[in-house]
Formats: structure tokens, sequence, C-alpha cells
């Protein structure tokens, strides 16, 4: 856990996990993103739907700053420096000013790539 003094009003105290839901949601906000991957397993990228987003997320939290490492799934065709470029903007602007905490590092780990048809077979059959 992280503490950030306020004056003399007390500390505010986040949990890693919560840095880490906030880092996953404003990367899968960037066009390009596919996923978040919670690692290889059995040499396969686990792909990782919005409730597990912390879990494609590590974070290293000190007193008053974070650092910040991304496992991501890119779209085939994206260019992936641009992509990861806007990741690192995004989640730097968007947990500094939801915590108050300086983002030091966000470190984009491209993990595999989907390409349309994979996505397709992914998606939940529709309900008419």
């Amino acid at each position: 856990m992280t503490q950030q003094n306020t004056d003399n009003y007390g500390k505010i105290t986040f949990a890693d996990e919560v840095i880490a839901i906030i880092a996953g949601l404003a990367a899968t906000e960037i066009a390009g993103v596919a996923g978040m991957s919670g690692g290889l397993a059995g040499g396969i990228v686990e792909m990782l739907g919005r409730k597990n987003l912390s879990k494609g997320v590590k974070v290293e939290v000190g007193d008053k700053e974070t650092a910040i490492d991304l496992f991501i799934v890119a779209d085939y065709g994206v260019r992936i420096p641009e992509m990861a470029w806007n990741i690192q903007e995004n989640v730097k602007k968007t947990v500094e000013n939801m915590t108050g905490l300086e983002v030091k590092e966000v470190n984009i780990h491209i993990q595999g790539v989907v390409f349309e048809k994979e996505k397709k077979e992914e998606a939940p059959p529709k309900v008419r």
C-alpha cells in the first residue's frame, strides 16, 4: 500500500490494486488495444476481460510516486509505437489526476496481436 500526506488532516492510502485498475481502464480506452494480458499460459497469451484489468498491470507504489507496467494485446495493423505512446500519456494523466501520485514510468509490454478473425470468434453470440 502507498500513503500520501495531506498536510495536518491525515493520510490517504491507496491499495496497489486500485492504481492497477485505474491504469488498466485508462489503457483500454486507447484505440488499438485489444485487451490486457494475464501472461503466457502454455505459450498462449491469456486475454483478460474488463473484470480482471488489474491482473494485466504490475504496480510499484512509493509514498508519492508510482511505476506501472502494462501487459497489452494489440489489434493487428495498429502502429504499436504510436499506440504505446498514447497509452503512456493517458495512463500517466489519469493516475496522476485521480490519485495525486506522480507517475515516474509507464512500461508497455506487448504480449500478442489479435487478428480480426480471432476477435469475432471470441465475441459472445448475439441473443435475439
